[in-house]
């Protein structure tokens, strides 16, 4: 599609074609990987142009999936997300910047744990086309690194060998297929 042949709209997150993945370093030789089953998004955009984009995310942090029941319950213990008292995970844009087309820097405030902080991800529109159903869809994958220390999940265990079980740093990747809502 050309330049500016969509306008602004309202999209809907298709949660069965989109993901909200993480991976962090454990024991700091290899990397433990999971992802968020529950989450919402409100997107008005021209996808082909997000720089006047609304977007918003919210992640229910007691759906997290790292495929170990034990892992995954003391993720959403008081030592790490504390799903109890703070069961979301908020992410509201602030600013856009295009970098090439299809390409772009989006800064917003990311909330976990009840503490606000700016947090920026590279986003790319993949494209968009119509479902055999006649849906218009589209596509993003987004990228970006946060410390988790900053949002008060500090818990951690030192190594024998030097260094300590779990990184600070944590990747997020998410895949997003939205509907023309």
């Amino acid at each position: 599609m050309a330049e500016a042949s969509m306008t602004k709209t309202k999209w809907a997150v298709d949660t069965a074609h989109s993901s909200i993945d993480f991976a962090i370093r454990h024991m700091m030789v290899s990397k433990v990987k999971g992802t968020f089953h529950d989450f919402e998004a409100t997107i008005d955009a021209n996808p082909e142009d997000l720089t006047d984009a609304t977007i918003e995310f919210s992640v229910d942090v007691n759906s997290v999936d790292t495929r170990n029941n034990d892992r995954d319950n003391h993720l959403r213990s008081a030592d790490f997300f504390d799903g109890e008292n703070h069961p979301k995970m908020t992410f509201q844009a602030t600013k856009i910047e295009k970098k090439s087309p299809g390409e772009y820097v989006i800064t917003g405030d990311m909330t976990i744990r009840g503490t606000t902080k700016p947090e920026t991800f590279t986003v790319t529109y993949e494209g968009s086309g119509k479902d055999p159903w006649g849906n218009e869809k589209v596509g993003f994958e987004a990228h970006g690194a946060i410390s988790r220390s900053e949002y008060g999940l500090t818990w951690n265990q030192a190594l024998e060998t030097g260094g300590v079980l779990v990184a600070d740093q944590v990747q997020i990747t998410l895949d997003i297929q939205a509907a023309k809502a």
